[in-house]
């Protein structure tokens, strides 16, 4: 697995259509000593593989932006698209002049994937108050606009950005969604309505787009906490990676069942992502959270097969290993 000596290593995406993989992740310094402070104090490394499983780290892609920044406190989570002989890296990013607590989305471009620049001084999406939930902390801990996954629009007009948001209206606990805005050329974006309806979760974060077997998969994580009280009159709460199931790529969606694809009141894994592996098949690659005692662990665990079944619903092949334990082969 990712595991850095130094540093804690959580949330992360990977490139596309390259000849290996280039992981990008958060990761923040070990000697903070709390790992509730690493969030404002993220910045986004990069590693490549072969394998998944064996990694080599490179120079770090992209830290906070200058004083005074909208983004000058972090950068968290996002995505890597290619367009036009270049490739862009969507990122979120949070400020002191908003306490940490006004996220946005920003965008840098390289030809390289090592050296990136970022593309505009502002952010290039922000929670739009005709559809989203702008700050009340009466209402909910913070602006939530963040991990942006970018893809060609199905119409072959632009590009679709699904991001992390809440919508404006409903029950405050159940007003996740996944926010929508399109764009003609990468860099100027138009706020759409979301992508998916609020009620269950109190935010549906890293959100990642795949098609498999002709289905459309929405994947996204939440933590035990961000549970709507209507989600748990039904169901209990647990922390991990779930999925809705789409129509088309831009839906309807709607959850298989209420079981988690990964997830566990202890809170094992977060913020998992379904990628092809170096066979083809696809596989969970998601990062080890807290280890059977409740430790932060803070890294990148080796990836397992998915299964998809005929009704369209997704299991894995075994659960993944925390670090130093053995891998569970017979599921």
């Amino acid at each position: 697995m990712l595991r850095l000596d130094d540093h804690w290593v959580w949330d992360f995406w990977l490139a596309p259509g390259t000849t290996r993989y280039h992981a990008f992740f958060l990761k923040a310094p070990r000697s903070l000593g709390d790992p509730d402070l690493r969030h404002s104090n993220a910045r986004i490394g990069h590693a490549v593989s072969d394998d998944l499983r064996h990694w080599e780290v490179l120079p770090d892609a992209l830290g906070p932006g200058a004083p005074g920044r909208w983004d000058d406190q972090a950068t968290w989570t996002g995505c890597v698209i290619a367009h036009q002989g270049r490739w862009y890296l969507f990122y979120s990013g949070i400020g002191t002049r908003g306490d940490g607590l006004l996220q946005g989305i920003g965008a840098a471009t390289s030809e390289d994937l090592v050296h990136w620049e970022r593309l505009t001084a502002d952010p290039i999406v922000t929670a739009d108050p005709r559809w989203y939930e702008t700050l009340d902390l009466e209402v909910w801990i913070e602006e939530t606009c963040r991990d942006p996954w970018v893809f060609p629009d199905p119409s072959g007009d632009g590009f679709r950005m699904y991001y992390t948001a809440r919508a404006n209206h409903g029950p405050p606990d159940g007003r996740g969604v996944v926010g929508q805005a399109w764009s003609p050329d990468l860099r100027h974006w138009e706020a759409l309505p979301p992508a998916t309806e609020p009620g269950d979760f109190g935010h549906l974060e890293v959100p990642q787009l795949v098609e498999i077997g002709g289905r459309h998969y929405l994947v996204f994580s939440v933590y035990d906490w961000a549970h709507s009280q209507a989600r748990l009159e039904r169901a209990d709460a647990v922390c991990g990676t779930h999925y809705l199931i789409g129509e088309g790529p831009l839906g309807p969606f709607h959850l298989p069942g209420d079981a988690f694809l990964l997830g566990s009141p202890a809170g094992h894994f977060y913020a998992g992502r379904l990628v092809p592996g170096p066979d083809g098949d696809w596989q969970l690659l998601t990062w080890a959270q807290f280890d059977d005692d409740g430790e932060f662990i803070g890294a990148l665990a080796d990836p397992v097969p998915v299964r998809q079944h005929p009704d369209g619903s997704l299991s894995l092949e075994r659960q993944p290993a925390l670090p130093g334990q053995a891998p569970d082969l017979a599921g």
